[in-house]
């Protein structure tokens, strides 16, 4: 009788125990539900848009914002693929996140498709009126704001009249699928019109054709590429720069990255610097400020980057001028000026 008892007593204690253990369990579960959820996401593994999470995630640790802490993040990455993008931007929405974050044109399409009612904070978004996010930085939809990465086209083609100036056939990727690319496309082409330049272009499909489709650009009789920014070309630029590379042919990009995979010179938006925007205007959102009443921002401050191993191999010389303007150089292959002064 006795071990019966002592028997009933411990299954007493281990359901007491088994109990308490499940109500700490679903009261963590309960308060880890209760955090002010973050759902990023981006279109694939573009340099641009790596750089852009990355200030974004800046901006909310500098903030004492930490995932698991008193934040939750979910990061997606579409990897390229754009029923993935909307299949994440629907993810987002049914598990009821507080503030979708997209990084590139198509996610924020598929965020705009997926909720209007979700606070939407974009970043590196070439136009985001294209896609129906409003019709100016102060008149757009209640639930959506951020910071447009429209590139400085103009400038960019300006620098390259200033440096070749008897340039007259540039020549350029693009990818007809992107809104944001057939947006700078046309956009360099007005800007070339109005300096003295004609654009010649070739479409692509995916990264696939990158190559083939920069050969066939050389048998345009182009003097110059000027590779606009689109997402799919920017995850596989290098092969842009090997093809300028073996025809000696001067390459600009249109993205600072770009001076890291060949181009000899590139004007442009610090991208980490873009995101940390975004990630102040997020911060501002879980404050309790609604997005209707924050326009949407641009960029302002345009970088110089140029690399002088590149240039050698496309037959650019940059005047004293232009150095001087620079704010980085890269001199070898992975080393910058800042890099040579400090070593």
């Amino acid at each position: 009788m006795m071990f019966k008892k002592f028997e009933i007593l411990s299954m007493k204690k281990y359901w007491i125990f088994l109990t308490v253990v499940l109500t700490v369990f679903q009261g963590c579960r309960k308060e880890n539900n209760d955090l002010y959820t973050i759902g990023l996401f981006q279109v694939d593994d573009a340099p641009t848009l790596n750089s852009v999470r990355k200030g974004f995630l800046n901006a909310l640790e500098e903030a004492d914002l930490h995932d698991g802490v008193n934040i939750r993040l979910v990061i997606r990455n579409g990897m390229g693929s754009i029923p993935e993008v909307h299949r994440i931007a629907q993810e987002f929405v049914s598990s009821r996140v507080d503030l979708i974050v997209p990084l590139s044109t198509p996610c924020l399409q598929a965020a705009l498709n997926s909720s209007s009612e979700i606070p939407i904070v974009f970043s590196s978004i070439a136009n985001p009126f294209l896609v129906g996010a409003g019709r100016s930085v102060d008149d757009h939809l209640p639930n959506v704001t951020g910071v447009s990465s429209q590139g400085p086209i103009k400038e960019s083609l300006a620098f390259i009249k200033k440096v070749l100036p008897e340039t007259k056939r540039i020549g350029t990727l693009w990818t007809p699928s992107e809104l944001n690319s057939k947006f700078y496309l046309d956009l360099a082409r007005d800007a070339a019109k109005e300096l003295g330049f004609g654009i010649v272009d070739v479409p692509i499909n995916n990264k696939s054709e990158i190559l083939l489709a920069a050969q066939v650009l050389m048998n345009k009789k182009i003097e110059v590429i000027y590779q606009i920014s689109d997402n799919t070309i920017n995850t596989s630029f290098e092969a842009v720069s090997r093809v300028a590379d073996e025809n000696a042919i001067p390459l600009f990009g249109g993205a600072l990255f770009s001076t890291n995979q060949g181009a000899c010179a590139a004007l442009g938006w610090d991208f980490f610097d873009m995101g940390y925007k975004a990630g102040k205007i997020a911060i501002r959102i879980k404050n309790g400020e609604k997005p209707a009443d924050i326009p949407i921002q641009y960029m302002s401050e345009v970088m110089l980057y140029l690399n002088l191993n590149a240039a050698e191999k496309q037959g650019v010389d940059f005047p004293e001028e232009v150095l001087k303007q620079a704010d980085e150089i890269l001199m070898i292959e992975g080393k910058s000026r800042k890099d040579s002064e400090t070593s």
